[in-house]
């Protein structure tokens, strides 16, 4: 059962004038407005948010000849590195983010690791391994421009290909 209460109209809404400019949009000219810029920067594209990448490719060549097995790390200090694997001519386009996109302006410790692994037990080793760990590595390269003929030049220092067992 409902109280028996007065009941009193509710006072209609104003109706806007034709000559107004009442976009229908709550808060008016100022949100519609509003809502117009911030479209407008979305569509000019303020980048994706990350940093600055070069596009970097090159060649490994050790004792003169291309690596063929493997892949290129740069590190930079701070950022993300980025990697790329070898091709048949030891030639690589450097990945951060992906697409080939490139890597952050900067120094960078150089990761060169000529591995290939032969079975679950066995890796040869196509190049130094005090190249492959970056940590360790005396490879740095530094990177002011986008560039497609980098070449890093290894060396066996006399040693040659060699098979390592591992458990």
């Amino acid at each position: 059962m409902i109280a028996n209460r007065a009941f009193r109209p509710v006072k209609p809404l104003r109706k806007a004038r034709a000559d107004s400019y009442d976009s229908g949009v709550a808060g008016g000219p100022v949100a519609m407005l509003s809502l117009l810029v911030v479209a407008m920067v979305l569509a000019a594209g303020c980048g994706d948010g990350r940093p600055e990448r070069l596009r970097v490719s090159g060649q490994v060549m050790i004792d003169g000849k291309p690596l063929t097995h493997g892949y290129v790390r740069f590190v930079p200090k701070g950022a993300r590195p980025s990697t790329a694997n070898l091709d048949e001519n030891g030639r690589f386009t450097l990945t951060c983010y992906g697409n080939e996109d490139g890597v952050v302006p900067g120094v960078h410790q150089v990761e060169v690791n000529g591995s290939e692994y032969l079975s679950g037990t066995k890796i040869l080793w196509h190049a130094p391994k005090k190249y492959a760990f970056f940590r360790v590595s005396p490879l740095t390269q530094e990177i002011s421009e986008s560039t497609d003929s980098l070449v890093i030049n290894l060396t066996w220092d006399g040693g040659k290909p060699f098979t390592e067992r591992v458990r």
